[in-house]
């Protein structure tokens, strides 16, 4: 037993996985999220989408560092709504909201870009006989897929930021 656990140590130090946010808020992913500037991005989905980032990029700055950006993320979003089940006599009964998102990493003391990236997310709709109950169903969906697509992107944008090793 002893054998299996000295080889299976000795295979995982082997493995380059390392921490992703190692040093906590002062590690250099948490400072660079940190140093993020998220412009106005266009539309209900546009401030739904740059809210959850600046609230995602204010808590990787837990240590209440209020320098100057270092970087700049430009958005550009496709919100759509469309209908899928269509019963005989041509009444929409399913929805789909799909959000996509193009966004730019800029270094703002070189003007480089250093991410260009898509993410995007979909969600399905019930549409039911009460007009209100279907709005709120969308207006949900869409705050929903606005989440989801920020999550994608600090994610992606973390990982850009990570110092190689």
């Amino acid at each position: 037993m002893r054998i299996l656990l000295a080889l299976l140590a000795l295979v995982l130090s082997g493995c380059s996985l390392q921490p992703m946010y190692a040093g906590g808020g002062s590690g250099a992913v948490a400072q660079g999220l940190a140093g993020v500037e998220v412009p106005a991005i266009e539309g209900r989905a546009g401030w739904l989408v740059r809210n959850a980032l600046v609230d995602r990029f204010a808590a990787a700055n837990a240590g209440g560092n209020d320098s100057a950006p270092l970087y700049r993320l430009d958005v550009r979003l496709d919100d759509r709504l469309e209908g899928l089940g269509v019963v005989g006599d041509n009444r929409v009964t399913r929805e789909r909201r799909v959000l996509r998102s193009r966004y730019q990493l800029v270094d703002l003391s070189t003007g480089a870009i250093l991410l260009d990236a898509t993410a995007g997310s979909d969600a399905g709709i019930d549409v039911v006989s009460s007009e209100y109950a279907t709005i709120a169903a969308e207006q949900t969906a869409l705050e929903n897929l606005a989440r989801e697509v920020a999550d994608q992107m600090v994610t992606r944008i973390a990982l850009t930021l990570r110092p190689e090793s």
